[in-house]
């Protein structure tokens, strides 16, 4: 299963044989119908390790539709699955849950179909042509700024580089997501240049962590966003296996003071120079390698005509990138990281992990929507994570009523606060 060898599985990032954790096969559970999974080489990886756990593994279906949703080849794969008794399997939940959660699911798939029908998974042509110039030109302008003689000008430079580079990241999480084009091939090798060129790492290794973290947010075991450690813990759960008094232990006491001057560019150096240059050399990406080559010749070929040597040019790629991981960094701890996580074994609704572990952030500001790009609505995209993002603000109301009608919350700080609440939460995490 995953990338491992027929009749094994990764599970928690361990390889072992599917016999050898049990006799029983493991199985998925999608519509109502129970697949064999044991021997299944999941496409997509290691992610389906988290919807199989246990005899019946847990109800995947919201999980499924929406990580396939535009995939012409997922239920192929599907129907071709052996098929398991699913009469003669257990519920975990009392009848009353059952009920409870059968309601939201029948609620959601609603929903969603009535969106579908309504064109809001419809990606759109004016917007991705916004997006990819608004980087070409944020881009020219940090190069052009970069060469006039004025320290001003230099450092204004340097900042636009900072968020030319986050501004790829943004669009190449859209691109991961499938929902920038729609067309998944071509989303996907899109994804891969942005992120290879605008940001040095690779878009496949990327969009493979961040799925299981869409699948499980904020789960313990099963969220990779929760495996930061040496350099920085969100969840005081977290730091329950660091001895006090160690050198680690010290650094955690003042990780809110370090998280955006040191720790997020020590983070984003630890991803381009070893972690995805690791899983591209691994996985044979070698296109992604190229796009990488590309982003390093024209850094230090557009600043050496610019005047700069390799040292100064060195300094102040450095500095730029420093901040674009500060940036993205940033944006993304607000959204989870001060929020309760959940335990290894316990089963959240799709629903119930968008309500309780993810937040929106100052939807009605213009300015934070962009300089979030549209991310400020994470329960939306949670909640469908292949609809394109700018439509989030017009489903918002109806997201909030369907929370409504099932006792859920439907949580929108304002940005400061979400950013204070953040830091804070570093600071308590250090030091419990």
């Amino acid at each position: 299963m995953g990338k491992g060898s027929e009749g094994r599985s990764t599970v928690n990032g361990v390889q072992t044989s599917a016999n050898s954790q049990s006799n029983k096969p493991k199985a998925i559970l999608i519509e109502g119908v129970l697949y064999d999974v044991t021997n299944f080489r999941h496409p997509g990886g290691s992610i389906i390790d988290f919807l199989t756990e246990g005899e019946a593994g847990v109800d995947a279906t919201q999980a499924y539709r929406e990580f396939h949703q535009r995939s012409g080849k997922a239920d192929k794969y599907l129907k071709s699955l052996p098929k398991l008794d699913v009469s003669k399997v257990k519920s975990r939940f009392s009848s009353k849950e059952q009920a409870r959660r059968d309601a939201m699911t029948k609620d959601y798939a609603e929903f969603r179909e009535q969106l579908i029908k309504e064109g809001y998974f419809d990606p759109s042509l004016p917007h991705m042509t916004y997006r990819v110039v608004e980087i070409v030109v944020l881009f020219v302008l940090s190069f052009w700024l970069m060469g006039q003689s004025s320290p001003l000008a230099l450092a204004l430079g340097i900042v636009v580089s900072g968020i030319s580079q986050g501004r790829c990241g943004w669009v190449m999480h859209e691109m991961g997501h499938g929902s920038f084009t729609g067309v998944i091939w071509l989303d996907d090798r899109l994804c891969e240049f942005f992120y290879g060129v605008g940001c040095g790492m690779s878009g496949h290794y990327w969009k493979n962590q961040h799925s299981k973290h869409h699948a499980a947010p904020n789960r313990l075991e099963h969220d990779v966003d929760l495996n930061t450690l040496p350099l920085v813990a969100f969840n005081e759960r977290v730091v329950r296996k660091v001895r006090p008094g160690t050198l680690l232990a010290l650094w955690l006491r003042v990780q809110a003071y370090l998280f955006a001057p040191v720790s997020c560019l020590l983070i984003g150096l630890g991803w381009t120079l070893y972690l995805h240059p690791r899983y591209m050399m691994r996985t044979k990406r070698w296109m992604e390698f190229v796009w990488i080559a590309v982003r390093y010749v024209a850094w230090f070929g557009v600043m050496g005509a610019l005047g700069y040597t390799p040292i100064q040019s060195l300094g102040m790629y450095l500095c730029a990138f420093g901040l674009g991981c500060i940036y993205i960094f940033l944006q993304f701890a607000v959204s989870h990281t001060h929020l309760p996580v959940s335990n290894p074994e316990d089963q959240l609704h799709w629903l119930e992990y968008a309500a309780d572990h993810t937040v929106n952030i100052s939807t009605k500001s213009w300015f934070v929507t962009w300089w979030m790009s549209n991310l400020n609505f994470q329960i939306e995209h949670h909640l469908f994570p292949t609809a394109p993002q700018f439509r989030f603000k017009e489903i918002s109301p109806r997201v909030e009523a369907l929370f409504k009608r099932h006792g859920l919350p439907y949580y929108d700080m304002p940005y400061t606060s979400a950013v204070s609440t953040t830091f804070a939460n570093l600071y308590s995490v250090g030091h419990s």
